[in-house]
């Protein structure tokens, strides 16, 4: 019996000592992993990134990490023109397969999935920015964004006619979609300004606008955009991922 006991504290320390150094292991490896993320994606700040899966170390010495989370507070995305850049915020990814050296320099994952947010702050750049005519005697633009509820968008014009402003902005429910790495906010209904229906055409120069989303870290690709409270929710998704390298 005593050699049993004997047996089974050894069991239980060698246990104790194999998890504490698979924690340390996977600390120190989730640390380096975001470094080498913050420098590849020139971030501003370290990425969160959680390595799931336990043990850790048998994972390691196969090279191949089962389930990856990463998550980015605040991301400065291209728009591929002159405005620079559109800040993404809250980009959580869930990375699957990921494939690794031994100095995390270079990671790869087969497949991810994710989620972020734009606010409509940040959306409303991308529409007309100064009044634009759409008809004799009348100009507009775009003052404001929010949530229309039932999935749809709901965007402020403001207009002038005959030289007045008129007193409320007038209020149209848009569809909001995604085209490849491009945001595209459409008008369901076309406005009035001062009880006069602008030619289709022109109204829609001012009510309907989009904006480019590129360079998406690791190569991730928009998927669908969804119009929330404070701005619109996206997800994401790609194959063959980087995370680094």
């Amino acid at each position: 019996m005593r050699g049993l006991r004997i047996l089974l504290i050894v069991v239980v320390v060698l246990g104790g000592l194999f998890v504490l150094a698979d924690r340390l292991a996977v600390n120190f490896a989730e640390g380096e992993a975001a470094d080498k993320l913050r420098t590849s994606e020139g971030l501003a700040a370290t990425p969160d990134v959680s390595i799931k899966g336990f043990p850790f170390l048998t994972q390691a010495l196969g090279g191949k990490l089962d389930d990856v989370e990463v998550g980015i507070k605040e991301y400065d995305a291209a728009t591929g023109t002159s405005s620079g850049t559109i800040r993404i915020d809250g980009l959580k990814a869930s990375m699957k397969g990921v494939d690794f050296d031994s100095s995390f320099s270079s990671a790869t994952a087969t497949s991810a999935t994710g989620s972020a947010s734009i606010s409509y702050a940040e959306l409303l750049k991308a529409a007309k920015s100064e009044p634009t005519p759409v008809m004799q005697g009348v100009q507009a633009e775009v003052v404001g964004l929010s949530d229309g509820g039932n999935g749809k968008i709901k965007v402020a014009v403001e207009a002038t006619v005959l030289g007045t402003k008129l007193p409320q902005p007038v209020y149209v429910l848009s569809s909001v979609t995604v085209d490849g790495d491009t945001v595209r906010v459409h008008a369901d209904d076309l406005p009035s300004f001062g009880g006069v229906q602008a030619p289709e055409d022109e109204a829609r120069k001012i009510t309907d606008f989009e904006q480019k989303i590129e360079n998406l870290p690791g190569g991730i690709q928009l998927d669908k955009v969804i119009p929330a409270k404070s701005g619109v929710e996206i997800t994401v998704k790609g194959s063959n991922v980087r995370l680094a390298g």
